[in-house]
């Protein structure tokens, strides 16, 4: 079987994409820091599978490891490069991700990220495993942009973490140009993921305050808060409040599948698609679709607006469509519904 490493294994992001793997019959390694992220995940992933009757699906394997340590991270290439069986190709979901949190405190973004990556890629390139899936974001994009947001609209990030989302493409893109013949690169651009597997064990479970919509909404449902705060009622849209274009997360599992698939069975490239539904929907829409589900009611009241929101971001996911013949089929409500699997109310 192909084994792919996955960095940040255990993370909302990371843990959904190696049970998709999994299924598929790839062998996955994770690698994480357990920073933001628990163990927990790994019986999580294997409880999954065992409800997976199927002889293709791989085997998982588990390494602690802050991808800055090159030492340790060589060693780990090492221990599961079999000749007969290397590492083919690496996700690369870890590092961290609070807009708020990387204004105030940019060093550990910069170290984090930037530092985590080009650890990656410098090992990667000795071994090398030369094909690579990145988990861009969205907020690489310019305020100032029409919507949907296509892959050729300006860059111009307005914080420090979609500073080095956007430092991490460059690096990467630079990496490319210098061996165009060898690497398979894939930097996927996501909008609003969200949601959670259909067991409701891989939800969203930040282990610092929540900070996205999804995960805050869900902590007033548990009465850790008393209400949401919908910032600002007078953007010019259809209700007055921010539209976002939210995937569920297992459309976005399957894209990372879909994308491997085509890095491997075509020639060397790097692809850069936006991850997205295609469709935006306002906050105030994702309140009312929570209050539809039976004995669901989130309290929310509007609050100022917040510096550095748009109002609106949607993505223009047509390369997506077009290039690894992947499509989203989940809806936003399907998102709310899953959701809720991960709580008891």
């Amino acid at each position: 079987m192909t084994r792919v490493l996955i960095t940040g294994g255990l993370g909302f992001v990371g843990s959904n994409v190696t049970v998709s793997l999994l299924k598929s019959g790839y062998d996955v390694i994770i690698i994480d820091s357990l920073i933001n992220s628990s163990k927990k995940r790994l019986i999580d992933i294997n409880n999954i599978l065992n409800l997976f009757n199927s002889h293709k699906k791989g085997k998982l394997f588990f390494v602690k490891l802050d991808i800055r340590n090159s030492e340790d991270l060589n060693r780990t290439f090492l221990k599961y490069n079999e000749k007969d069986d290397p590492i083919k190709a690496v996700i690369h979901c870890a590092g961290i991700k609070s807009v708020e949190e990387s204004v105030s405190d940019p060093l550990s973004y910069w170290d984090v990220n930037i530092s985590g990556t080009l650890s990656l890629l410098s090992i990667m390139k000795l071994h090398k495993c030369h094909t690579l899936i990145f988990s861009s974001s969205a907020s690489i994009y310019s305020q100032n942009i029409n919507n949907p947001v296509t892959e050729k609209s300006l860059l111009k990030p307005i914080n420090p973490y979609g500073n080095t989302k956007l430092s991490i493409e460059l690096m990467i893109e630079d990496l490319n140009k210098s061996e165009p013949e060898v690497w398979r690169i894939s930097n996927l651009r996501y909008f609003n993921p969200a949601g959670s597997n259909l067991e409701g064990l891989l939800g969203e479970d930040p282990k610092t305050t929540p900070t996205n919509l999804f995960p805050i909404i869900l902590d007033v449902l548990k009465k850790k808060l008393d209400k949401l705060h919908i910032y600002g009622n007078n953007w010019p849209t259809k209700d007055g409040t921010c539209i976002r274009d939210f995937i569920h997360i297992l459309d976005l599992s399957e894209a990372h599948l879909a994308t491997l698939n085509f890095l491997l069975e075509n020639k060397p490239q790097i692809l850069i698609l936006n991850i997205g539904t295609g469709l935006g929907t306002s906050i105030l829409e994702v309140v009312n679709t929570f209050n539809e589900i039976d004995n669901v009611f989130v309290p929310f009241e509007f609050d100022k607006k917040r510096k550095g929101d748009v109002p609106i971001l949607v993505a223009c996911n047509d390369l997506a469509l077009d290039t690894i013949k992947w499509n989203p089929r989940r809806t936003i409500k399907d998102i709310c519904i899953d959701c809720l699997k991960t709580i008891k109310l």
